[in-house]
């Protein structure tokens, strides 16, 4: 295992990079510990897969270092940084058995053949393949070979980190389920410093432990899945993380009060910003209330549990959760609850200083 420090790395997939729009990574500065459970989680395009392959030494980057336990490593190639890495779609070897498969990375190394056996029947185990150790690997389904796949990756005891690129891409729903408790579990066994690439939300909150939110090539959190859910840092985690996601609405800040489409609210403090701003509220926090802002209701999704009902405040959308078994108002109003009020200025968090 080890500790990963990426140090101010930018990476531009052009000769000449000259404007920042020319970088895929804008600039990444960040450390992960050694034995983590992280996610890179964000959309399609957003850097985290070049990211990935800069860690495991794929792509050498534009700027920057990469060191592993303080050494620097950016001029390495991959074998000589001693990671494992399993790619969206298997990679394995069709002529060989499942058993030999997984024993590959092993033997490659001169491991004993009774620690070979261990470590292998071990991750057998841990994968529950349905499928014979000593049947050969051609015939076998998708998801069963991005379980061998991913089983390969985790074989050996002895690597700096797991890298995962997208893994469970072709896995069925259920099997991505049972798969990340089980990473979880391997996790927690031997403390591997595992990274995992995903645009899935679900999959990166329910593997990692910090999750780190990329957005046009960099960083704009990183945090524990509750962390990120509570203070979005960044109005594009409000956005991408909880289903809905949060609430984002321009308003006009004056001290501890904002104007919203033509009406007036308070805020839980004063913003250290004025004039204009954005306020970010998660449709958990939006209650109706009698005395609160007139909306017009566009639809409601009945999802069992509770209903999102889709409303307009003025000209801009509004998401509300509202509880199973509750009725909605026939003249619906809408009030924020303080404590899921965010305020963001150019997309970012501001403080508020408390009201006495």
């Amino acid at each position: 295992m080890a500790r990963i420090d990426l140090h101010h790395i930018r990476h531009s997939y052009r000769a000449r990079a000259a404007r920042k729009e020319d970088y895929a990574l804008k600039e990444v500065h960040h450390s992960w510990a050694d034995g983590g459970a992280y996610a890179l989680l964000g959309p399609s395009g957003c850097g985290k897969t070049t990211l990935l392959n800069i860690i495991s030494g794929l792509i050498h980057p534009s700027e920057g270092r990469v060191l592993f336990d303080g050494r620097d490593v950016t001029e390495l190639p991959t074998e000589a940084r001693n990671i494992a890495q399993v790619f969206q779609f298997p990679v394995i070897y069709d002529t060989m058995s499942v058993f030999d498969n997984l024993a590959f990375p092993l033997r490659n190394r001169r491991v004993p053949e009774k620690e070979v056996e261990q470590r292998v029947r071990e991750v057998l185990r841990i994968i529950d393949l349905g499928a014979p150790p000593e049947g050969r690997a051609r015939g076998l389904t998708a998801d069963q070979k991005q379980k061998i796949a991913l089983g390969r990756g985790l074989v050996r005891a002895d690597v700096s980190a797991i890298l995962f690129d997208e893994p469970l891409t072709v896995i069925d729903p259920q099997m991505k389920w049972e798969l990340r408790s089980q990473l979880k579990l391997l996790h927690r066994k031997f403390a591997h410093t595992m990274v995992y690439v995903t645009h899935d939300q679900t999959e990166a909150l329910t593997f990692a432990e910090r999750v780190v939110v990329m957005y046009e090539g960099e960083i704009v959190q990183v945090g524990t899945p509750e962390e990120l859910f509570a203070r979005p840092e960044h109005t594009f985690v409000g956005y991408f993380i909880g289903s809905p996601g949060m609430n984002v609405l321009p308003i006009e800040v004056e001290g501890t009060r904002a104007r919203i489409a033509d009406q007036e609210i308070a805020l839980p403090g004063a913003p250290a910003v004025r004039g204009r701003a954005e306020l970010g509220v998660r449709p958990e926090f939006v209650r109706f209330a009698p005395d609160g802002l007139p909306v017009s209701v566009r639809r409601v999704e009945d999802l069992g549990r509770h209903r999102v009902v889709r409303a307009a405040l003025g000209p801009h959308e509004l998401a509300a959760i509202l509880p199973e078994g509750a009725p909605l108002p026939n003249e619906p109003r809408v009030h924020f609850e303080p404590e899921g009020v965010h305020i963001y200025a150019g997309s970012r968090r501001v403080a508020m200083e408390a009201q006495p």
